[in-house]
């Protein structure tokens, strides 16, 4: 006699999307990228704003750290190309080079600060880690 009955098959458990880490470390790779043309940047920040509300709670840190890098950054350069476009001017009456000697030396420091956070926290991601403190100013 042939049982009727069909057996139950359950499934692995699929690893959960909202915990996978491939799309973090896609955003610190476009971040990464950024310093060879500044789109990626963008792209980033979009991916990092759409993704975080879905994560759970161990990618949610590495994205809040992401869209807090950018937007520190972001505000930062504004503010030291604001001083750097106040001193053009004011160069050719030698009152604005050191504006344009310190908006330079800022604009490096924002770069240095910003590289410096992501591959920390691409190396959190490596280790399947999250973030620490993704709201700190620091690294």
């Amino acid at each position: 006699m042939i049982d009727a009955t069909p057996e139950t098959v359950i499934p692995a458990a699929p690893v959960a999307a909202s915990e996978d880490r491939l799309l973090p470390g896609i955003v610190y790779a476009l971040y990464l990228l950024g310093f060879s043309n500044g789109l990626t940047f963008i792209i980033g920040v979009i991916l990092a704003h759409v993704q975080e509300g879905s994560a759970g709670p161990k990618m949610k840190s590495h994205y809040t750290f992401l869209i807090r890098t950018f937007w520190i950054a972001a505000a930062a350069f504004l503010a030291a190309c604001a001083v750097f476009a106040v001193s053009i001017p004011l160069s050719f009456l030698l009152i604005g080079i050191p504006g344009l000697v310190v908006s330079g030396l800022f604009m490096g420091a924002i770069a240095i600060w910003f590289l410096v956070r992501t591959i920390v926290g691409l190396v959190y991601l490596a280790r399947d880690e999250a973030y620490p403190r993704p709201n700190a100013w620091l690294v």
